[in-house]
């Protein structure tokens, strides 16, 4: 998974409770301590650009129809080369889904490539 859907995919999950339901009992408070450090990365990340801001506010309300904005806006912003930002996405997310975790669904290494995906169910057309 690239940075960029890492952060908003952890972000919404962090915003959702049927995310907060499948954590196991012990570990909710830890999800909610780590939803919320991503969220002040994030806000941290984005202050200043007033369109930015806008699409992390709205995010919770409708992620469907946010989600694109804010990664647009992030990737604008460099969240992806953000190290701080893309571990704590990816401790929320083992707390979401410890299985797609230790299968390495959100490892992100990728540098220097054209024309790659990661994720699930991409389609892709490349014409270089």
């Amino acid at each position: 998974m690239d940075p960029i859907t890492l952060i908003v995919t952890a972000l919404i999950a962090g915003a959702t409770t049927g995310a907060l339901d499948s954590v196991k009992d012990g570990a909710k408070a830890g999800f909610k301590a780590a939803a919320e450090k991503l969220r002040g990365l994030v806000k941290r990340r984005v202050a200043g650009n007033p369109g930015a801001e806008a699409a992390l506010a709205e995010l919770e309300a409708d992620p469907q129809t946010w989600k694109a904005p804010l990664a647009a806006k992030l990737t604008q912003l460099g969240a992806a080369d953000d190290t701080d930002l893309v571990a704590a996405a990816q401790a929320l997310m083992e707390l979401v889904d410890q299985a797609g975790a230790r299968a390495g669904k959100y490892n992100v290494t990728i540098t220097g490539s054209k024309g790659v995906q990661v994720g699930d169910g991409n389609i892709q057309v490349n014409r270089f």
